[in-house]
């Protein structure tokens, strides 16, 4: 055949060193994501930053691409790992590459957080598990972008026998009837009430709303010989407590 023939400017017959067309160069993030998984295995998560942590939550999202970008971008969206994950699935769902498939992972993570959080507090006497307890409330509620008012509620010991959500509301209000609180509480054999809600501003200041629902409450378990033992206010860095506070 001539020298100038059909395939004799084709890469493959002119670059005597060219890989073969069917060997496929490894994505330039494919080494990056062994990396970071043998050093968050070896070292553990103090060893990966908030936008690391993330990646490792969308390699499963997204096997075949760079998620670096996206990680940073849901970052600069909701501001930090925790709250990337608490972020409710329609505003995560603003972000460009935040697919279904992420919104998935993200929303997993969050449940596993919310349940192993719980599993350390629910049957155990709230005496000697209060720090984890608090630890619970503010995995489940101090990211949420709306008010969520929950009732944990105790046994005669002070074992905390089931935790519930009792209503959501608006950023800055949650209805909440007294009535209902006091029913659950029977139906549940209970004998004390932890309140707890959220405060998606941030400050967990009780407001004089939540004083006077509080004080309602209060009275309506007291008909019935019902206790409770504190209004817990959580903000996203802090909390306070009706009883340390003196409101109750």
């Amino acid at each position: 055949m001539p020298s100038g023939g059909l395939f004799a400017d084709t890469p493959a017959a002119s670059d005597a060193g060219a890989a073969p067309a069917s060997v496929q160069e490894v994505p330039h993030f494919h080494h990056h994501r062994q990396r970071l998984r043998q050093r968050f295995l070896a070292a553990g998560p103090d060893s990966v930053s908030d936008y690391e942590m993330l990646e490792l939550v969308l390699f499963r999202a997204i096997p075949r691409r760079d998620v670096k970008p996206l990680a940073k971008q849901l970052l600069a969206r909701f501001g930090d790992f925790n709250a990337v994950i608490s972020a409710p699935p329609s505003r995560l769902a603003e972000v460009t590459g935040a697919g279904e498939a992420v919104i998935c992972e993200l929303k997993i993570v969050e449940a596993a957080a919310h349940r192993l959080a719980r599993s350390r507090v629910l049957h155990r006497p709230v005496i000697t598990s209060w720090g984890q307890l608090m630890d619970y409330c503010k995995t489940a509620m101090a990211h949420r972008e709306t008010e969520q008012f929950r009732i944990l509620f105790l046994d005669r010991k002070n074992v905390l026998i089931a935790d519930e959500e009792q209503a959501r509301g608006t950023v800055d209000h949650v209805p909440v009837y007294p009535r209902e609180v006091v029913k659950r509480a029977l139906e549940l054999n209970a004998s004390a009430l932890i309140l707890v809600h959220n405060h998606p501003s941030g400050d967990p200041t009780p407001s004089q709303a939540d004083i006077d629902m509080t004080r309602q409450i209060e009275r309506a378990a007291k008909a019935v010989g019902l206790v409770i033992h504190d209004h817990v206010v959580v903000g996203k860095q802090a909390d306070a407590s009706f009883r340390s506070l003196g409101l109750l």
